[in-house]
Order: C-alpha cells, then sequence, then structure tokens
C-alpha cells in the first residue's frame, strides 16, 4: 500500500477514535440520567407515570445499543496493541472451551472437540485470541436458536495451527458471504457489523487469517489460521514477553517442539480423535 494512503487512512482512524470518545462521554451521562428518572417513575402508579416509564425505557434501550456500537467501533479501529507469547495452543484452546460450556448447555447446543496432543506452540496474545474464538464460539450458539452441534477442533499443516468452529445452524445465504466481513455489515437485529470484521482484524494482527464456508440449512465452518513461529534461538526466547528461557532445559527443548515433523502426532486427519 502507498505510505501516503497508509498515512491518511492512520490519520482518519485516528479521527474517527476521537470522535467515538467525545460521544461516549455525554452517551454515559445519558444513560446514568435516564436510570435515574427510571427509578422516579418506576414508583409512579397514574397513567402518566406508566407511559412515561415506557418511554425511558426505549430510550435507555437505544442508548445501550449506542454504546454497544461506539465500544465495538472502538475495537476495532483502534487497532490493539498485540502482546504475543508462546502458548501451548491445544491446552490453552481446551480451557476456553470449558469455561464456553455452560452457556452451550443452556443454548441446549452440543459441544464436541478434537484437540490432538503434541500440537506446535505458536505467538499469540491469549487475550486478543481469547476474544476473536469467544466472538466466534457466541455467534455460532446464535445460529442453533434450536440447539445443536457445536465442534471445535484444531490440528497443525507444517508451519500452520488451522482452528475450526463448526456449527449446525441455519447457515449464511450464498449472496451474504463475501460480505460477512465487511465493517457495518449485519443481518442481526440488535448486531453491530463489527464483530467478525474485528476477529478478523485480530488474526491478520497475529500474522494469520479467518475464513468461512457456509450452507444454507446446515451450518457454517470459520477456520481460523496461525502461524507456527520457526525454531527459535535462546536470544531470541529469551526476548519473547510470557516465557522463560532461562530456565533448565527451555532452549534445549523447544527446537524439537517446534519443528515441522511430518510423522508427529499432531499430523493426524483433522476428524480423528473427537471426544
Amino acid at each position: 500500500m502507498d505510505e501516503r494512503l497508509k498515512d491518511r487512512l492512520a490519520f482518519l482512524g485516528g479521527l474517527a477514535s476521537g470522535l467515538a470518545h467525545e460521544i461516549k462521554n455525554p452517551l454515559s451521562t445519558m444513560t446514568i440520567t435516564l436510570g435515574l428518572l427510571h427509578e422516579d417513575f418506576e414508583k409512579g402508579d397514574t397513567p402518566r407515570d406508566r407511559r412515561a416509564l415506557k418511554k425511558i425505557q426505549l430510550l435507555e434501550s437505544e442508548a445501550g445499543r449506542l454504546e454497544k456500537i461506539l465500544q465495538d467501533f472502538l475495537q476495532f479501529a483502534g487497532g490493539h496493541h498485540v502482546l504475543p507469547a508462546l502458548v501451548d495452543i491445544g491446552p490453552w484452546l481446551g480451557e476456553l472451551l470449558d469455561f464456553f460450556e455452560p452457556s452451550c448447555v443452556e443454548a441446549r447446543v452440543t459441544l464436541r472437540r478434537a484437540l490432538p496432543s503434541g500440537l506446535p506452540q505458536v505467538l499469540i496474545d491469549r487475550d486478543l485470541l481469547r476474544q476473536a474464538v469467544l466472538n466466534l464460539l457466541t455467534n455460532a450458539v446464535q445460529a442453533m436458536p434450536d440447539g445443536g452441534d457445536l465442534m471445535v477442533r484444531a490440528w497443525s499443516t507444517g508451519d500452520r495451527v488451522r482452528i475450526e468452529v463448526i456449527d449446525t445452524g441455519v447457515g449464511i445465504p450464498p449472496e451474504n458471504l463475501p460480505r460477512i466481513f465487511d465493517p457495518y455489515f449485519t443481518t442481526r437485529a440488535q448486531g453491530t457489523g463489527l464483530g467478525l470484521p474485528t476477529v478478523r482484524r485480530i488474526l491478520l494482527e497475529h500474522g494469520g487469517d479467518v475464513s468461512v464456508a457456509s450452507e444454507r440449512g446446515k451450518g457454517t465452518c470459520f477456520t481460523m489460521v496461525l502461524p507456527v513461529p520457526p525454531n527459535l534461538a535462546a536470544e531470541e526466547l529469551r526476548r519473547l514477553p510470557g516465557t522463560h528461557a532461562g530456565a533448565a532445559g527451555m532452549e534445549a527443548g523447544l527446537a524439537s517442539e517446534l519443528a515441522p515433523d511430518a510423522d508427529a502426532p499432531h499430523r493426524r486427519p483433522p476428524g480423528e480423535g473427537v471426544n
């Protein structure tokens, strides 16, 4: 991309982010004031009080929606300060699914997982990638209003780790597929259209990407791709956040742990090992 264009986009992004912050402050004041009015009119028992309360509740709902739009916009437009650390992606993902599983139970969704042992370590910002994965998991559950199956599986393909989130929900119409990562495109009444663009931005900031395949009435599959770091020298390891390269045996073990190996267990086909 041309440097002048990049500078212009960065300037516009900063300008938009600043404007959103300026809007957020008076909006917060309005929300607090509406809450106080709600309390006052909730105690009233006249028809006028009840009519006023309904109007206040409508304003509260719209103010909450605006706050959500601003929050999502700031998250998307502001970019992220990525703090990568070497992470065993299988156990990390397993813990995240354990956290999310009660939401599946409540929605009558059966959570299945295929997370083979021996997946290579990856460099990720735990909080940012957690946000991206939870977004996809939440979307998957919402796509199955009558319950269904949610499959999460991961496997390695040489210099990449792939994570799939597959649902048996309503699917995405073919005409919408090319647009789902576009900012502000949404088919949900309460959606902001920034969730999936933010997911993609997070993956791109990690040197990866996300793609989608879907069939109407059968379900949807989102695939996240993360790069596997090459063999790292001891000095490089010491500079990585979240690692303790000085511990005994750390440097010696990482070369074999991160090196691609065609015969390693994590090369098994993605369909194996399903719980």
